[in-house]
């Protein structure tokens, strides 16, 4: 069920106690208790709890529009701990928190996600040492229609940024020859996604169909360059153009920060500038500065497009990556067998 803005009884019955779950606080502010910001944020973040906080503060008015009415997924970093992906929103909760239930089909539940829609719950998650925002590519009231088609552009290890930004032209070329544009940004790891806004016309099933023909499409332009082979070891040192980010997948947000050395951000590039980008020009530190006033992935990010018929029934042909590769692991298995 869906409660936007939901202000009523807490429907889990959840322990609410102070809005942070803490109840000394270094700071306060829009009601949410502030605590412990001098700590590191986590090993190599070259950044505080205060840095996470005082940077999502100052870009809340950007990276809501990416978040809001949303299902939210974050990944978390305890002090000391290993970082961990929360879909569920924890028991300590704040009831002005807005949530929906969503059947999770991996693990046979239903998981309560947050929709961080205010600058209130973002700051509260700021708290919780939240680092990463993934939402859903769907809205939290049409979760069937996907809003965006996002291939995602994954280079080998090392220093491979420079190779993603090419496979991300050939993204472009592949786009404008079934008459489509996308937006560029960095992922905040080593990656480039280019980012296709979309109409609710079609169905999720199809936008999916169609990510993987556009990924085909781009990797036949330079074979040796890309390819859509699922399993690492068959991609020979190349670029990945994954198209699985579709369905019920999430990507990271534009802004949001990584859980990387020195804590980058995933930023907004132009096409003519990705060229002169590389991913440790972004982080808590130097994204706000950098944008100024401005809000380059809405300036950047096309109208809604419709999705062609042909390009549809084309992706339709197409396996999907993770059960090609499965299929293509029994084959070897049986080979080997004999």
């Amino acid at each position: 069920m869906y409660w936007p803005g939901r202000t009523g009884p807490n429907p889990r019955g959840r322990r609410l106690g102070s809005v942070s779950g803490v109840s000394d606080a270094d700071e306060e502010r829009e009601g949410v208790a502030l605590t412990n910001l001098d700590q590191p944020l986590f090993d190599g973040a070259e950044a505080s709890k205060r840095d996470l906080v005082d940077y999502l503060d100052g870009v809340r008015d950007r990276i809501l529009p990416a978040l809001r009415d949303r299902p939210l997924s974050v990944i978390r970093v305890h002090r000391g701990q290993d970082p961990f992906m929360q879909k569920n929103v924890p028991k300590y909760t704040p009831d002005w928190v807005p949530t929906m239930q969503r059947w999770a089909e991996a693990s046979k539940r239903e998981v309560c996600y947050a929709l961080c829609n205010d600058r209130r719950t973002l700051l509260w998650f700021a708290n919780q040492r939240a680092v990463e925002y993934h939402p859903t590519l769907a809205l939290a009231e049409a979760p069937h229609r996907m809003t965006h088609l996002v291939l995602d552009l994954d280079p080998p290890e090392g220093d491979g940024f420079a190779m993603a930004v090419r496979a991300a032209h050939l993204v472009r070329q592949a786009l404008a020859d079934v008459g489509l544009e996308g937006a560029a940004k960095t992922s905040g790891a080593k990656g480039v996604h280019v980012v296709v806004p979309l109409d609710d016309s079609v169905s999720m099933e199809a936008v999916a169909g169609a990510t993987r023909a556009i990924a085909e499409r781009a990797a036949a332009l330079d074979p040796a360059l890309a390819t859509t082979a699922f399993v690492k070891d068959d991609r020979g040192g190349r670029v990945f153009v994954d198209s699985t980010r579709a369905g019920g997948a999430t990507v990271v947000a534009a802004y949001s920060p990584r859980v990387r050395p020195g804590t980058p951000v995933s930023f907004p590039v132009a096409w003519d500038d990705l060229d002169a980008v590389a991913p440790g020009d972004f982080t808590v530190h130097t994204a706000l500065g950098l944008l100024g006033d401005r809000a380059p992935w809405a300036e950047l990010l096309p109208a809604p497009q419709v999705l062609s018929d042909e390009l549809v029934a084309e992706g339709s042909e197409i396996p999907i990556a993770r059960v090609r590769a499965m299929h293509e692991g029994k084959r070897r298995k049986a080979r080997r067998a004999e």
